[in-house]
């Protein structure tokens, strides 16, 4: 049996706690839907149309700073959503959401790779230096 004082907690030290509760369930959403075998863009176009629908704000394949990076999606200006359909998340995943993450200023990055059998949303914090 869980305290409800310990999920309180919990959710307080979460960052963004609601939003990507929201961003997640959207993703497992276009997961079931699409399946595991659809391109990275058919992924984004259906995320776009249900941050759409729940009137989430959000920016599509907006540039990061100077650098030429194109980051997949930022959701109501606090999160950067980082969709990929590969055979496996490398390290070179992690430093690239986090990179946009220095850039941006903002504090959590969702990487997704939608190819698995099984969704598992990563969440990436920006490491302050």
């Amino acid at each position: 049996m869980t305290d409800k004082s310990d999920n309180k907690s919990t959710n307080e030290k979460l960052i963004h706690a609601e939003m990507s509760y929201q961003l997640v369930g959207i993703l497992f959403t276009a997961h079931k839907t699409l399946g595991r075998f659809a391109r990275e863009k058919q992924y984004g176009d259906f995320i776009e149309k249900e941050l759409q629908l729940q009137n989430v704000p959000y920016k599509r394949e907006f540039p990061i700073g100077s650098t030429g990076n194109i980051a997949d999606f930022m959701v109501d200006e606090k999160i950067i959503l980082e969709i990929k359909a590969v055979r496996i998340i490398t390290d070179e995943c992690y430093r690239q959401v986090q990179n946009y993450l220095q850039q941006s200023k903002l504090r959590l990055g969702l990487l997704v790779n939608f190819h698995t059998r099984f969704l598992k949303p990563h969440r990436v914090i920006r490491v302050d230096h």
